[in-house]
């Protein structure tokens, strides 16, 4: 611990103010929006990422190194004051290094819980929140009585990895199980098989905790997926307000269940019935998030830092609907093209177009390169600007 955090420590945590160095494993989009944020508030950043001149490594200092690399590590908890990670699949073993040698309010229980299914699943049930019923996969055998017993379509998935429809497949039919088994149980990979959901919609709240145990969530966010990769996120979600509210409460538990600092972004199934299930986590900023950058009083970044730092907590309310679409590698010149020019459909809609890019080396096909944020009257309208616009059109 450096002189300056133990004069920051208070008997509720240590409140690292200002002046602090945030460091940041994972040197990507969402840590490059988090210094942002962070910069404006005072705080400098430092991250460790394998990728020179990464999105966060473009605008703060950067250690290249791979996340699995001890000294590099040892580096990192050397220049920083406190350690966050921007996204999960951070090697669980150098952040538990990094827990012992430097301050990582996180910590890496949460980490080691979220990066594996079966575990994150255990413990969402142990907070008392409900999650789609699953079964653990070890065997073609197990698939086969599963399946029987949870009923078909039913998702199969594996248990550590996976993203944007990545490591997962959908079940529909008994020729489809010994396929699918040997295809994601290749080199011994652990699996679970999640009965399929019938749901009205999903949806996700970001909840906030800090480590003196205060807890905030932002308004719901409604997601829709294209080709198993967020779309976009509409706000406030066109879900009754009863369940808007009930969704947040589930989100807070799950975040005092889980003793989770910082951000946790709860994603949730809802049913016709108007039942809520529990789908992922993610301990870090989320996609689905990223509407509150212009929208909401206080940022989802924002509030990361406040959280790891043990300040309070900002202000979760929404100034305005907002609908948030992601620019992907195939729409990225067709999104800029479009900010280099007079927008009479947006201001015909009363739509106020927010570009965010993220500056990735390569536009690759669905490779999030950014997002674009369209703060509005009525959501109904910036999607209205969505769909005329045909940026999107190839999907």
């Amino acid at each position: 611990m450096t002189e300056r955090q133990t004069l920051q420590q208070t008997a509720a945590g240590r409140r690292l103010l200002p002046g602090s160095v945030i460091g940041v494993l994972g040197g990507g989009q969402l840590g490059r929006m988090m210094a942002l944020d962070g910069v404006k508030m005072g705080y400098s950043f430092v991250t460790l990422d394998p990728t020179p001149n990464s999105p966060l490594g473009q605008i703060s200092e950067q250690i290249t190194a791979g996340y699995d690399d001890v000294e590099a590590a040892r580096k990192l908890a050397e220049q920083a004051d406190v350690i966050t990670y921007e996204f999960e699949n951070v090697d669980a073993g150098v952040a538990k290094l990094l827990e012992e040698q430097s301050y990582v309010p996180q910590g890496s229980k949460l980490l080691y819980t979220t990066q594996h299914r079966l575990r994150e699943k255990a413990a969402i049930e142990a907070a008392g929140v409900p999650v789609a019923p699953y079964r653990e996969i070890n065997s073609l055998e197990d698939l086969q009585s599963a399946a029987a017993e949870l009923g078909l379509p039913c998702v199969l998935k594996t248990a550590t990895g996976g993203y944007d429809g990545k490591g997962q497949a959908v079940l529909r039919s008994e020729e489809q199980l010994q396929p699918a088994y040997e295809t994601l149980a290749a080199g011994g990979a652990e699996l679970v098989l999640e009965k399929f959901v019938k749901f009205a919609c999903e949806i996700s709240v970001i909840a906030a905790r800090t480590p003196s145990g205060s807890v905030k969530s932002f308004p719901p966010a409604e997601n829709v997926h294209v080709n198993n990769i967020l779309h976009l996120s509409i706000v406030p979600a066109r879900v009754p307000s009863d369940i808007q509210l009930r969704a947040r409460q589930l989100a807070e538990r799950v975040a005092e269940g889980l003793n989770a600092v910082g951000l946790l972004a709860v994603e949730m199934f809802v049913t016709e019935e108007g039942e809520l299930y529990v789908n992922e986590l993610a301990p870090r900023p989320h996609n689905s998030g990223h509407y509150t950058m212009e929208a909401s009083a206080t940022s989802q970044f924002e509030q990361h830092v406040r959280a790891i730092c043990d300040l309070p907590l900002g202000d979760t309310t929404l100034l305005s609907p907002v609908v948030m679409v992601n620019v992907l590698g195939q729409h990225l010149e067709a999104a800029v093209q479009r900010f280099g020019e007079h927008d009479e459909l947006a201001e015909s809609l009363g739509v106020v177009p927010k570009l965010h890019l993220y500056g990735k080396s390569e536009a690759k096909a669905n490779r999030k390169m950014g997002h674009i944020n369209l703060l509005c009257g009525d959501v109904r309208d910036a999607l209205e600007w969505v769909e005329k616009t045909n940026i999107w059109r190839q999907d």
